[in-house]
């Protein structure tokens, strides 16, 4: 059953204060600047707050403001995004600021629907900019706060629409932001996937679902499949000077626009060697000289949706060649790019012993 209004009023109250009290020191709380609380949360779309942290701290050190991220070329943003994962979210909050300074003199707009504008802007985001950054007060229902409310009414599959009507009933007009930060934080702390903490939770008195006993069934967990593994030979190819060959990722798809080094997908019992000379190849040219590839380990790196395992091969060029697909780099320059965690590790691997080959 949906709370009425005093029960709403009660509810309110308890979460706030119990928030008051409880609510842990973020970086991203104590300033409620529009651009930082922007940045804040498409930062933490799909990551764990520790992980987040550092790279907020140093996200706002690089570009304190929407004039400096617009005015930022795209390697150096996705190079400061480097590691966080999920980087359309950095191309997204790229793009956005140069919108800002295009439509809306470089300042986010207080209105959510001009906010849902904004690329990679959900209702969601655009309800935690407006409600904390702005005190407007709009609803913003993420993963946790989904949680709290299917519990609130025991659910075991409501309904987005029911979820966002009941949030918009709850936030307080005084407090909006207080208010779904509350929600969120109880749904990180106290009312979990498994295991809610239900006799320290200040809304328990109001939860359907603790009163049936469901709590720990609501909402119904979504059956993950598999995750597929997917196998590549990976080029790790070295020019006279030490300078290591890259390529740009295509401008759509997973990690667009970022670099990586050369690769071929890899057949199960394929030799990755005879893999990752064509895709030096197709980079270099098919007559460049490669000499006999050296094997140099496994590099293994899981999404959300999908796990990759690149064997990794190293070729030496003594030849100064062109790569009109490519770029060449030095080593000390990976870390200015937009380089992935698992080619940065492919990077650093010790180079072969001397007369090391196979794989």
């Amino acid at each position: 059953m949906s709370p009425g209004p005093s029960s709403c009023a009660a509810l309110r109250g308890a979460l706030l204060n119990w928030y008051d009290a409880h609510a842990r020191d973020l970086p991203w709380r104590r300033d409620t600047d529009p651009y930082r609380v922007w940045v804040s949360e498409v930062m933490l779309q799909q990551t764990r707050v520790e992980t987040v942290i550092p790279y907020y701290e140093r996200w706002l050190t690089r570009f304190p403001n929407a004039a400096a991220l617009a005015d930022a070329e795209e390697d150096e943003v996705l190079q400061a995004w480097a590691g966080l994962g999920y980087y359309r979210r950095a191309r997204a909050l790229h793009s956005g600021a140069r919108m800002l300074r295009e439509r809306h003199g470089g300042v986010l707009p207080d209105d959510p629907d001009a906010l849902r504008e904004l690329p990679g802007v959900g209702s969601y985001t655009a309800g935690a900019i407006a409600s904390i950054a702005f005190g407007r007060a709009e609803p913003a229902v993420d993963g946790n706060v989904r949680r709290v409310l299917a519990r609130l009414l025991d659910r075991a599959e409501p309904s987005a629409g029911e979820l966002r009507e009941l949030a918009a009933r709850l936030v307080d007009a005084e407090r909006p932001g207080d208010f779904n930060q509350a929600l969120m934080e109880l749904g990180a702390t106290v009312c979990t996937p498994r295991a809610p903490r239900c006799g320290v939770c200040p809304v328990a008195a109001h939860c359907a679902a603790r009163a049936a006993g469901t709590q720990e069934e609501r909402p119904a967990r979504k059956r993950r499949s598999a995750v597929p593994l997917f196998r590549f030979a990976a080029a790790r190819v070295e020019d006279a000077d030490g300078r290591l060959m890259l390529v740009r990722r295509p401008e759509r798809g997973l990690l667009a626009g970022m670099w990586e080094f050369p690769q071929e997908p890899l057949a199960e019992e394929e030799s990755p060697i005879p893999a990752a000379e064509r895709a030096a190849r197709r980079v270099l040219g098919q007559d460049t000289q490669l000499g006999t590839g050296a094997f140099l380990g496994d590099v293994a790196h899981t999404f959300s949706h999908r796990k990759e395992t690149y064997r990794v091969v190293e070729f030496r060029i003594g030849e100064e060649r062109p790569a009109p697909a490519g770029r060449w780099v030095a080593p000390g320059e990976i870390g200015t790019l937009g380089v992935p965690a698992a080619q940065r590790r492919i990077a650093e691997l010790p180079a072969p012993r001397e007369g090391a080959s196979g794989g």
